[in-house]
């Protein structure tokens, strides 16, 4: 492992330099390659810097230890070595998760769709909860979220929310919300206080660069026609919607929300991309495991990743067990309180694999 951490920090090194040339800063293409590469290398080689000073310093304190006379000096040497031991092995940790092999998409931006499932009128409702806790939790990171497609629920919600979510490392996060979503409440027109279960089903996929995926037009049909979602008269007398049929795979995408109908078939072809994507590595997945992908499921209530049970204020993750008593933070936008503990244990289980296969 330290070899391997020499030789990435000799690599840091020379991306410093490279960033200081003066020629460099012309060269516009060269210079944001080199930026993000440092960027990328910037916490590893100072997480690598701080576990060198910790070790030598630990090797001063036995060295001290074994040389030095006075107890009172050798108990401030105890203590002192005591506290570098406990640094030193988190620093170890973060240093095999810095090396672990990265999710290639990982650091791209997000298509969020959001679905209504089982339930009827309360998953469309829940689905909209859902995506403005989504949309907070974003806006809490820094990152941009655009509204792509909403189309309303009978009686308020959304039967289906498409949105792109751009920022920094937003699918790294965001991708353990694949899934479908169990909501249990009393519904507002219950009389008899009983409490109905619904599902939403959600697909976080990776955007697709150019260089992914082609789309060619002469394999998508493109059909426009007028936005049946709220946004004022102009939209809704407007031939603004676009929806496309990509015949190959059988895809269809639809775009609404914008008035432009340029923008809305510029959107709608970066949904397909993505999508397409997505159905491309879920092959290879496929082919190469028994363990097949599966992202969105059926939406029926027995396939659930999240349970969110609002008479006892409760949201419990299947996956690993979790469960807390904070629904009402949790659906204002603190989506971390899940997210984070869903990333260590994946961390964890993947440090696991990595040790047992060297």
């Amino acid at each position: 492992m330290f070899e391997k951490l020499d030789s990435v920090e000799q690599r840091f090194e020379k991306v410093q330099r490279d960033l200081q040339r003066p020629d460099i800063v012309n060269q516009q293409k060269e210079y944001q390659k080199l930026m993000k590469e440092f960027s990328e290398l910037e916490d590893l080689i100072n997480t690598y810097r701080r576990y060198k000073l910790v070790n030598a310093q630990i090797q001063d304190s036995k060295k001290l230890l074994l040389e030095e006379k006075d107890e009172d000096m050798r108990d401030m040497a105890k203590e002192e070595l005591s506290s570098l031991e406990v640094e030193i092995e988190g620093l170890e940790n973060e240093l095999k998760l810095y090396l672990l092999p990265k999710d290639p998409n990982d650091d791209r931006d997000i298509i969020l769709e959001i679905r209504s499932g089982a339930g009827g009128d309360e998953a469309s409702l829940f689905a909209e909860q859902l995506y403005d806790a989504y949309k907070k939790y974003s806006e809490d990171k820094s990152w941009t979220v655009e509204l792509l497609t909403f189309t309303a629920g009978n009686a308020g919600g959304a039967k289906e929310i498409i949105a792109n979510i751009s920022g920094d490392k937003v699918y790294s996060l965001l991708k353990y919300e694949s899934g479908v979503h169990r909501v249990q409440r009393v519904p507002k027109t219950e009389t008899q206080g009983r409490v109905h279960t619904s599902t939403i089903t959600v697909a976080v996929i990776p955007e697709a660069d150019e260089v992914d995926v082609q789309v060619h037009a002469k394999d998508v049909k493109v059909d426009v026609y007028r936005s049946s979602g709220a946004g004022g008269q102009h939209v809704n007398t407007t031939d603004s919607a676009v929806r496309l049929t990509h015949i190959p795979s059988g895809l269809v995408v639809t775009c609404q929300d914008g008035r432009s109908q340029i923008k809305n078939k510029e959107k709608a072809f970066k949904v397909l991309a993505a999508r397409l994507k997505a159905q491309e590595e879920e092959k290879v997945i496929r082919e190469a495991s028994d363990q097949r992908l599966s992202q969105i499921g059926t939406g029926d209530r027995s396939e659930r990743i999240r349970t969110y049970n609002f008479p006892q204020t409760r949201v419990t993750d299947h996956r690993i067990g979790l469960t807390l008593h904070r629904i009402d933070e949790i659906m204002s936008g603190r989506v971390d309180l899940v997210i984070d503990p869903l990333v260590t244990h994946y961390q964890a289980e993947a440090l696991k694999q990595s040790e047992s296969n060297s």
